[in-house]
């Protein structure tokens, strides 16, 4: 993260935040979306880049704990929020159940969506730990699989459903 800060210049600002845990101060011009600070200024490639209107979901995060897009997001918004992307969803003990359940179910796919699953599902397994079929599809319905269907997806979210008492989306 220390070699993403910068000095601002004129035509940029400092955008103060914390990324996956981490105190972050980055030097950001004014029409910079959030995507961009994240996989092209940090690296943070597991946020996908695909349609970029918003409409599939492959570039999902949470700020402040709730799923965003961050095609949609300017990085301005995001001053004083906590920002968490896929690669902040794991530990030093390893990837959280919901990350788990997807390889242990086939939700993973092609893998292009799946990052912007995972995001949405621990977000709404943090907030529901018991989702009745249609929460799981009103969650998921901004997430785009172009791969085959969401039998894999489905099965992955009721088995992180299990995983623990809190939904199973924690670390």
């Amino acid at each position: 993260m220390s070699d993403a800060i910068r000095r601002a210049t004129a035509e940029t600002f400092i955008l103060e935040c914390e990324i996956n845990g981490q105190n972050a101060a980055l030097d950001v011009a004014p029409a910079e979306r959030l995507l961009s600070v994240l996989r092209d200024g940090l690296g943070l490639t597991g946020t996908k880049r695909s349609c970029e209107i918003g409409r599939c979901g492959a570039c999902m995060v949470l700020i402040d704990g709730q799923p965003v897009n961050s095609c949609l997001t300017m990085a301005y918004q995001c001053a004083g929020k906590k920002i968490t992307t896929i690669e902040g969803l794991s530990s030093e003990n390893g990837l959280n159940a919901v990350q788990k359940s997807f390889l242990e179910e086939g939700g993973y796919q092609c893998g292009y969506c799946t990052p912007g699953m995972v995001v949405t599902v621990t977000a709404l397994l943090r907030e529901n730990p018991r989702p009745t079929a249609e929460d799981i599809e009103e969650a998921l319905s901004g997430n785009i699989c172009r791969c085959t269907g969401y039998a894999g997806i489905l099965r992955s979210v009721r088995k992180a459903m299990g995983a623990s008492g809190e939904g199973g989306a924690t670390a």
